[in-house]
């Protein structure tokens, strides 16, 4: 429910002073959608509605807001301790959340990087791969490939391997030495499909294209999201990773994982990679990591990338790299306390037996008007509609916006509405999100 300090604010008429981020800034002013509690699988509206989080926050709250383990969790932190440095310094949660990480990630996962963002913790994986390939005597390995439509994050390394092609335009050059995959996306084969598609290993092969082009010798790393979720939820080809992974084994080439989506539960097990049956080099994570509680990240990597840069004096410092808050206190403690959720309520069994409900759900929209596509994996979703002429993005818009009035808070992306709800929904839950999405999409022509 709503608390004292949010209600506070909630009359606030001062809006012009936040930029927004992500956001249509104008067309919000003019009719703000207010935010001021959270509670389970709901957020309250300003005025006093509750609606539907469809979407988790931003894919991350995954075990249901306001949870109270990890709210009193981090209020004890920060009675006791509210920050400590990690450079040269450390303190014991810390090490302890590192540890808990490489229980539930890939076997010879154990190492872990923390940072405080999804686009922090891509950064951070680019920059350990330029920088492993060079402790190894290979430094002319400094290209990176990304993939068509995906999504890294904004920072600038994120934006140049990232292919969203709006995200891009504004910034000009981004970073040089950068090459990407063509996306997977092909509505011809496979329209309407239920998890991995029929149609699509080919794409990987691609990547020998590449290859071939720049020559493998001057390529570091390979980062794709196993399944591609903010540009409007892309489940990768049957085969798809497994094809990737060979193909990097082949040429000495790191293979990133973006899991700062599908990591934590999002896909029915602890990670994509799991999911798939594929181990990547490294992996970003963040979101579910905290339960969307307190910003943090990590970079979760293979032993030996760590191993690699133990070298040299033992008093040098062997990575030049890190944040003022990389694993901030009471960010620790929110994902320590989300992880002991996961693990006590069996959330990740559950986001896996909720999948096939929720696969049934999405997909009844099909047929309905405009709805060219809908997709799904694990306990993410999307539905895709036609264009208007002239004005794409905009029948996206106004079904979101139909659907926030009528009590379902979603994720747009052009004209897709993507959907990824919290693990702890009941079935009967999801059943009436995708009523009133299906309305809202009824009454927009």
């Amino acid at each position: 429910m709503p608390t004292a300090a949010s209600l506070a604010h909630a009359d606030t008429n001062n809006l012009e002073p936040f930029f927004m981020p992500f956001t249509a800034n104008r067309s919000f002013k003019a009719d703000p959608r207010l935010i001021v509690g959270a509670e389970g699988v709901h957020y309250i509206a300003r005025d006093g509605r509750r609606v539907f989080d469809a979407s988790a926050g931003l894919w991350c709250v995954n075990a249901g807001h306001c949870r109270k383990p990890i709210v009193e969790a981090v209020q004890r932190q920060v009675e006791t301790m509210d920050f400590a440095p990690t450079f040269q310094m450390g303190h014991p949660a810390a090490f302890e959340l590192a540890s808990r990480i490489m229980q539930i990630a890939p076997p010879g996962m154990d190492s872990v990087f923390f940072a405080n963002s999804g686009s922090e913790a891509v950064d951070t994986a680019l920059k350990i791969a330029i920088a492993w390939h060079r402790a190894r005597g290979e430094g002319q390995r400094t290209r990176l490939i990304g993939r068509e439509r995906g999504y890294h994050g904004v920072g600038f390394g994120g934006t140049s391997v990232g292919g969203i092609k709006n995200n891009r335009k504004a910034f000009g050059m981004l970073l040089p030495g950068v090459d990407h995959l063509p996306h997977t996306l092909d509505l011809a084969d496979n329209a309407f499909s239920r998890g991995e598609p029929e149609h699509g290993l080919h794409l990987a092969d691609q990547l020998e294209r590449i290859v071939d082009l720049h020559d493998a010798s001057t390529i570091a790393a390979v980062i794709v999201e196993p399944v591609a979720g903010s540009i409007g939820v892309y489940p990768p080809p049957k085969g798809y990773l497994k094809r990737l992974r060979e193909i990097c084994d082949r040429h000495g080439i790191l293979l990133i994982f973006d899991e700062v989506i599908t990591g934590f539960g999002r896909v029915g097990a602890a990670f994509a990679s799991e999911r798939f049956g594929v181990t990547p080099d490294m992996m970003t994570t963040a979101k579910g990591l905290t339960n969307g509680t307190v910003p943090a990240s990590a970079v979760v990597m293979q032993k030996e990338i760590y191993d690699t840069f133990m070298t040299g004096p033992d008093w040098m410092v062997e990575l030049t790299h890190g944040y003022t808050y990389s694993a901030h206190p009471l960010a620790v403690a929110a994902g320590l306390a989300t992880l002991d959720l996961y693990r006590d309520e069996g959330l990740f069994e559950r986001s896996a037996a909720l999948s096939p409900v929720f696969e049934d759900a999405v997909h009844s929209l099909k047929g309905l008007p405009n709805v060219i596509d809908v997709r799904n994996i694990g306990m993410m979703g999307a539905v895709e509609f036609a264009p208007r002429g002239g004005e794409p993005g905009r029948r996206g818009y106004d079904v979101f916006l139909d659907c926030w009035q009528s009590g379902v808070y979603c994720r747009q992306a052009g004209d897709t509405l993507a959907f990824s709800p919290p693990f702890i929904i009941e079935e009967g839950e999801i059943g009436q999100i995708f009523e009133i999405v299906a309305d809202a999409i009824r009454r927009t022509d």
